[in-house]
């Protein structure tokens, strides 16, 4: 009992350097990107403002809105320009459970997963948002006009990027459950057609567009992305078979 207690309490001290860690890296970069809030914003608000009716600008109603919507913006790009640190953390903290020959693969991880959330930041940003304003704009009529507020313009981007920056991380996900034994290629070949349909109900709720092409633009990514988690299981799988039968 005490050693599970001592076993416990080191993994909450380990957890905690981790996570001071990834803070650090947060703040640091938060810092940095205060200097170029302005730079930021002009960057965020052009999906919006391409999709925007001429003569229509974005508002701000509070005395402060304008001023916390900035600091929300150098916040989200110092979470964006700190991933390689908090998925390096990250791999720290779960590879001493993991074998020697396991643990050489940190690198590849962090590339990787740094490449998958930047591409699904991307991909919100040129396809999803895009079609998301367009449809939220095509109500505007000659008595409706948009007034679209700072504050709840830049949250609800700032959400949508950072989610597809966690979704793209899927074939991470399911090959790091395939090394725990969790999921297995058969699993995921078995129930690929409820994971299909789960990822079309995703689509369809990440997207409020009512079209059927822009959701098809969001879910498609999404399925290829679980095709390739299925490949690179049997990649990893055939890797360790011969290990297997040598010993």
């Amino acid at each position: 009992m005490a050693e599970e207690k001592t076993s416990f309490i080191s993994h909450l001290e380990e957890l905690r350097k981790r996570l001071i860690i990834c803070i650090t890296a947060i703040a640091v970069f938060f810092t940095i990107c205060c200097f170029f809030d302005q730079k930021l914003i002009d960057i965020l608000i052009a999906p919006l403002k391409d999709a925007l009716p001429p003569g229509t600008h974005l508002i701000f109603t509070g005395v402060s809105e304008a001023f916390f919507a900035y600091l929300k913006v150098s916040f989200f790009a110092g979470i964006l320009f700190a991933s390689p640190v908090i998925l390096y953390e990250i791999w720290c903290f779960i590879a001493p459970g993991l074998y020697d020959k396991e643990k050489k693969y940190v690198l590849p991880f962090v590339f990787f997963s740094t490449m998958l959330f930047i591409s699904g930041v991307i991909f919100a940003y040129y396809i999803v948002l895009p079609i998301t304003y367009k449809f939220f704009m095509s109500y505007t009529t000659d008595v409706i006009k948009p007034f679209p507020s700072l504050r709840e313009y830049l949250s609800f981007s700032s959400k949508m990027l950072l989610a597809f920056g966690v979704t793209f991380e899927l074939p991470i996900f399911i090959l790091f459950l395939s090394k725990i034994g969790i999921l297995s290629v058969r699993t995921l070949t078995a129930y690929r057609k409820y994971a299909v349909l789960i990822i079309f109900i995703v689509a369809a709720v990440v997207t409020p567009s009512t079209d059927v092409v822009s959701q098809v633009l969001t879910a498609v990514p999404l399925w290829i992305l679980y095709e390739i988690s299925i490949v690179l299981v049997k990649v990893f799988n055939r890797k360790k078979a011969p290990l297997q039968d040598a010993s």
